[in-house]
């Protein structure tokens, strides 16, 4: 951005900035120790979306009385910007691994290993496009360049919303057979995570229809102009999402692919506590 002009309508608040920074690193240290005691590597990128959050807020807090500071606002607009799409990664993922831990992957549309490379590739491109605008508008010094990234970000969020959209679609059609059909009553709950899973997938959603709203209004908006709405409708929204996603630390749900489960249950992991564990037998 060009120096005659401030990066932001406002002085950001250090209060928020440092609520927000504390309230996700508690957040990745309960994700942390939940991933250390299950191995549930699927959800690493929750990890580093955390970690995205943490330094995107800490920046932003020191944007306070530098409103012409560079480094600390890029930083802070493209790595809350990117964060939900790493915490969208593991929500594609886990809805694959639930497919296949209950033994009915062919009540999906789609099979479960390409479900999630599907989604999964387009959570990438999707990261890569709303990164690219993010850049173009870091690095532009004139309005028009600025708009240019402005609207990569808005295509990259819309992109975002349609995938979740589609992706939505394949899980409730998938839940809506598996209660029609055999293995409906498996002792193992499934039904409990797809419905956990709907709820992170439509908070992200929420707040990625936020974005689109904010950057379509552009920089005259009130979204922009306001600090509020990004603590009240992207860091609380995210910091839910993770919340959600801490109670998805369940082991390896894809060794179960293709068998029937049976059930599940807590057994000692080495550490004095215990975490779930599938136990499958052949169709």
């Amino acid at each position: 951005m060009s120096d005659e002009h401030p990066n932001y309508d406002y002085n950001p608040s250090v209060a928020g900035a440092v609520v927000a920074v504390i309230a996700f690193t508690g957040l990745l240290g309960l994700h942390i120790w939940r991933l250390w005691q299950s191995r549930t590597w699927f959800c690493i990128p929750l990890i580093i979306g955390a970690l995205f959050e943490i330094v995107g807020y800490a920046a932003r807090g020191a944007c306070h009385n530098r409103l012409y500071a560079f480094t600390p606002f890029i930083i802070q607009t493209v790595l809350v910007l990117l964060a939900p799409i790493l915490f969208a990664a593991s929500v594609y993922m886990f809805l694959g691994r639930i497919m296949r831990a209950t033994g009915r992957s062919s009540h999906s549309i789609i099979r479960p290993t390409w479900l999630t490379k599907i989604f999964v590739t387009g959570d990438v491109v999707c990261f890569i496009t709303q990164g690219a605008g993010a850049a173009i508008m870091g690095n532009a010094t004139a309005k028009k360049t600025i708009d240019l990234g402005s609207t990569i970000i808005l295509v990259g969020l819309v992109v975002q919303v349609l995938i979740f959209g589609l992706f939505l679609a394949a899980g409730i059609l998938f839940h809506k057979r598996m209660r029609k059909g055999p293995g409906s009553k498996s002792t193992w709950e499934w039904e409990r995570y797809l419905v956990l899973l709907y709820a992170a997938s439509l908070i992200i959603t929420f707040r990625n229809v936020f974005r689109v709203v904010e950057y379509a209004l552009g920089d005259d908006g009130y979204l922009l102009q306001n600090e509020w709405p990004i603590y009240v409708f992207d860091a609380l929204p995210m910091a839910a999402v993770l919340i959600i996603c801490s109670l998805w630390y369940v082991g390896n749900l894809a060794s179960g692919a293709d068998s029937q489960v049976d059930h599940v249950m807590l057994v000692p992991d080495g550490h004095n506590s215990c975490h779930e564990r599938i136990v499958t037998c052949n169709l």
